[in-house]
């Protein structure tokens, strides 16, 4: 499977969801998976003291993870981080020895074999608030997560000022997400659909 789309949201109507629908749908082979249809605790209950019995929901997520070429990442910014349920998935789904290991020297070694990944950010904050807020969920996913793991290449596309986007901006973003689906697409030799699914009209301007 050359595309795996991680769909952070928990509501499949959010604008989050249309853009992993979208770009997957423009890939030509990829699949998406959304953390809130899978059946499992998210809640790493004993850290790494003991190790929790994987569901088959989790199970599948991994091996989807370990033969993906690129990894997509499309969430938004909840109080400076992603919402509980992707960061849950996050805690159990990627595990020392796994998904990444220490070197003798104490360096990390990612062990996910994508060699691309992107990271999808939904924010309400605008763009001139940046430079005083940050976006610290650029930095956990991008680098803490995805290049921890392994990813050796992740690049950010950043949609802010979500709550008050304007039709014109959310469709502009939309294209943005089939745009980079087609070009990924094409880099894997993936079947090029004939026009990527159009958007739903229920997509409102909420992260």
């Amino acid at each position: 499977m050359p595309a795996l789309v991680i769909d952070g949201h928990p509501d499949a109507r959010s604008l989050t969801a249309a853009l992993a629908q979208r770009y997957a749908a423009a890939h030509g082979d990829a699949r998406v998976l959304a953390p809130r249809d899978l059946d499992f605790d998210p809640n790493l209950r004993f850290g790494y003291r003991e190790r929790m019995t994987l569901e088959p929901d989790l199970v599948e997520a991994k091996r989807a993870l370990q033969s993906a070429d690129t990894v997509v990442i499309a969430t938004p910014l909840w109080w400076g981080s992603v919402p509980a349920l992707l960061k849950g998935f996050f805690d159990r789904a990627l595990l020392p020895q796994q998904e990444y290991r220490y070197t003798k020297l104490g360096l990390v070694e990612g062990l996910l074999p994508a060699r691309h990944g992107r990271l999808l950010l939904l924010a309400d904050t605008p763009w001139y608030f940046v430079p005083f807020t940050g976006l610290p969920a650029q930095t956990h996913v991008a680098r803490g997560t995805m290049r921890f793991c392994g990813i050796r290449s992740v690049r950010t596309h950043r949609m802010l000022g979500v709550k008050d986007a304007s039709d014109a901006t959310i469709t502009r973003w939309l294209d943005r997400a089939e745009r980079l689906g087609a070009a990924d697409g094409r880099r894997a030799g993936a079947p090029q659909p004939i026009a990527a699914e159009a958007a739903s009209s229920s997509v409102v301007a909420t992260s």
